[in-house]
């Protein structure tokens, strides 16, 4: 269902092999999946939930997914030589983003790279407690250095409201 949200990230950038991405809040694997559509074979997600999930180990182009269970604000994460990460729906549960953004930091290989996926809305709600629009997002991630911010796609949510995804690099 959002493989095709990814799909204009796929067409534009072209992944080198054997990628190692982190899905943090990955819930049930959806956005997981919708990720492993897009990496190269043989690439690998640590998908990290602070409930348990079941999540298949091996998914679309052979790429591989370990499940860790870990609270993504709190918990020292199990991550290292990452590629990139994805934050789908879960970036809006991080009250603090910015100490948060560089406490993953050391966690990349080299450049930095991060996929957000999010609702465009600055208007908190029970599900949606501190929301993070477009407009916002770039404006956090530029004031903390990163070079590139580009929403990649946009769909109607079908909560109400439209949802983004970006592209944010170091480069």
């Amino acid at each position: 269902m959002y493989t095709t949200f990814f799909t204009a990230l796929k067409d534009r950038f072209a992944f080198p092999a054997q990628q190692c991405w982190a899905d943090l809040g990955c819930g049930s694997g959806t956005f997981t999946r919708a990720l492993a559509a897009i990496l190269p074979p043989q690439s690998q997600i640590i998908a990290i939930d602070k409930a348990m999930q079941a999540i298949a180990p091996l998914m679309e182009n052979r790429v591989a997914v370990s499940f860790q269970q870990a609270d993504m604000v709190q918990d020292k994460l199990p991550v290292h030589n990452l590629n990139g990460i994805l934050m789908a729906n879960s970036l809006h549960y991080v009250r603090d983003k910015n100490p948060f953004i560089r406490k993953l930091e050391p966690a990349f290989a080299a450049q930095k790279q991060w996929l957000i996926v999010e609702y465009d809305t600055e208007s908190a709600n029970q599900w949606v407690p501190f929301p993070l629009s477009f407009e916002n997002l770039r404006t956090m991630f530029t004031a903390l250095g990163y070079r590139r911010v580009e929403k990649i796609n946009t769909r109607p949510s079908m909560y109400g409201g439209t949802m983004y995804a970006a592209l944010v690099t170091n480069i």
